[in-house]
Formats: structure tokens, sequence, C-alpha cells
């Protein structure tokens, strides 16, 4: 059997139906029309219709409808989403185990401290929509804006402090002041954002002085060492000198007063005696003879008291017993 030979005018289209062709044309056209009649918009998103380019209305999560046919637009903004903007370094695989990207932001993190010292300041801003309007309309590239604002506010903060401020004690409040300057800004720019927390990730001192920074360091840490050991080796001898001190100033105020009092008390003595003297001298005279002879005499052994004008009394006296007093 001969093959016949390939001709290209043998070869005609499958006849088309029009009526079919245009009514799968009109059901397209249909199916395009209708679709776009709604939209959804997700639980933590707003949408916001323009209708021919111009804001027209807000609409609420679920399922909403617009005019088809380019007539309105809506644009998704998500509200109760919380965002962030990455200063000095950038997140290239956020996960449990978060990736940086390799480049290099010193231009945004390096920067210049109130002691004329330099300093690589990296920080996160955390950030929500507010105000979809104001957002989107208020300002062109707000994003942009509220990135160069956050720029503009750290380092007139970190401008106004010194350098270990910066990078020890003072960071937290660096971070506070931030928070506080970069929200009054944001309302009166009108960006309808809303700043959550401003965070500083890593403060260092750069790289080409990072060496003599820490040897800067080291040798801050060496001084204090020797600071509180001087001060633990003073804590030792002074106050036990001073409670010396005070303990023989103390023994000799005590002696001192003990004098005082005895001699006043003496004084007094002596003037109460004067006093019963000057009312009755001869009496007085007599008890002090008398109280003088009690105590002289009692300190004596024997004692033989006589008449002076007696004689011959001599064989009488045992001589060996004590002394004799006349």
């Amino acid at each position: 059997m001969d093959e016949q030979p390939f001709d290209l005018n043998r070869i005609r289209p499958p006849k088309v139906n029009p009526k079919a062709v245009a009514f799968v044309v009109a059901g397209i056209i249909l199916v395009i029309f209708v679709s776009s009649l709604w939209f959804t918009v997700e639980p933590e998103e707003v949408g916001v219709i323009l209708r021919f380019g111009k804001y027209d209305r807000t609409v609420n999560p679920g399922l909403n409808f617009k005019l088809p046919l380019g007539i309105e637009e809506v644009i998704k903004v998500p509200v109760e989403r919380q965002l962030k903007l990455e200063f000095g370094f950038r997140s290239s695989n956020p996960a449990v185990r978060t990736r940086y990207a390799s480049s290099n932001y010193s231009e945004e993190s390096l920067m210049l401290t109130g002691d004329l010292n330099a300093a690589e300041v990296q920080w996160i801003v955390q950030y929500r929509i507010n105000d979809p309007y104001k957002y989107l309309f208020r300002v062109r590239n707000s994003v942009q804006t509220f990135r160069d604002v956050n720029e503009a506010m750290m380092r007139q903060v970190i401008g106004d402090r010194t350098v270990d401020e910066v990078l020890t004690v003072g960071r937290q409040e660096v971070a506070t002041t931030v928070e506080v300057k970069l929200q009054e800004l944001a309302d009166s720019y009108e960006l309808g954002i809303k700043v959550d927390q401003v965070v500083l990730q890593d403060v260092n001192p750069p790289e080409a002085v990072k060496p003599a920074f820490n040897e800067v360091n080291e040798a801050q840490q060496e001084r204090e060492k020797l600071i509180n050991q001087a001060k633990s080796e003073y804590n030792k001898v002074i106050p036990k000198a001073r409670g010396e001190a005070d303990r023989e100033i103390e023994v000799a105020k005590g002696y001192a007063l003990e004098r005082v009092n005895n001699a006043r008390g003496e004084a007094a003595k002596f003037n109460s005696v004067f006093s019963e003297y000057e009312k009755a001298r001869d009496v007085t005279r007599q008890r002090i003879y008398l109280e003088t002879m009690n105590d002289v005499m009692s300190g004596v052994g024997r004692k033989l008291i006589t008449d002076e004008n007696a004689s011959g009394i001599l064989p009488l006296f045992q001589f060996d017993k004590g002394g004799l007093t006349k």
C-alpha cells in the first residue's frame, strides 16, 4: 500500500459554533464580574476602599462587597499585627534560631556619643498601625518616613549621653526615651502608627577601636578592684580605731565626772559642817575633837588613862601586855 503524500491543504480546523463561543466568553466575563464584587478581609486586617483612587470608606474583617471593574479598589491594612523595623542589622531567616544577613549596615548603627566617642547601636522598633487612613494618605511612604524618624531620634538621644551610659547602665533609659519621643513625632507627623516598644539589640564600640576599648575597660575594672580593696582595709582599721578612741574618751569623761562629783560632795559636806560650826562653835569643836580622838584611839592597842597628878602607880602596870598611854 502506497502512502499518500502530505497535503497541507487538506488540513482544516474543526467547525466551531459561534454561539457556543460567545456563550463561553460571556460566562467567563460574568464570572470575573461577579467575583470582583466581593472580597475577604482577614481578622487582623481592615479594608480601605478607594473609589476612583479617592478614599471612600474602611470596612471591618469578613466578607465585604465593592463596585467591580476597577471602580472601587481595596487596600488591606494589618492593624492588629505587630510589625517591626530593624536598624543596624537584618534578620534574613527569623525563626527559633534567627539568622542575620551578612551585609554591613554601619551607616545606620554607627553613632557619635555626647563625649565624642563612637558606638555601634543596633535596635528594633515594634509598632502597630492604629489609623489606616493616616498611614496610607497623610504621609507619602509612611514606613520609610517612620524609619528615618527612628534613626534621627536614636542619634539625638545617643548624642546626649556618654559612651559609658550607652554601653552599660543607660541602655534601658535610652530605649524608653526614644520610645516616648518617637511616639510624639509619629503623632505630630500623622503617621497613623503606635509605637509598642524600642529594644536595644546590641551596643558595642566600633570594631576598629574595640581592642583599645577593652583595654580601657580592663584598666577601669582593675582600678575599681584596687579601690574596693583599699576601702575594705579602711573599713577594717578606721572603725576599730574610732571605737577605741571613743571608748577612751568616754572613760575620761566618766573619770572627770566622778572626780567633779566627789569634789562637789566634799565641798557640800564641808559647807554643811561649817554652817553647823558657825551655829555652835564650842559644841561643834568638842564634837569634832571627840570624833577625831575616836578615830585615832581606835588604831591604838591597849590604853591606860591616868590622872597627871597621880604618883606611885607604876608597880601596878603590866608593861609586858601592851603599851602605856598617859
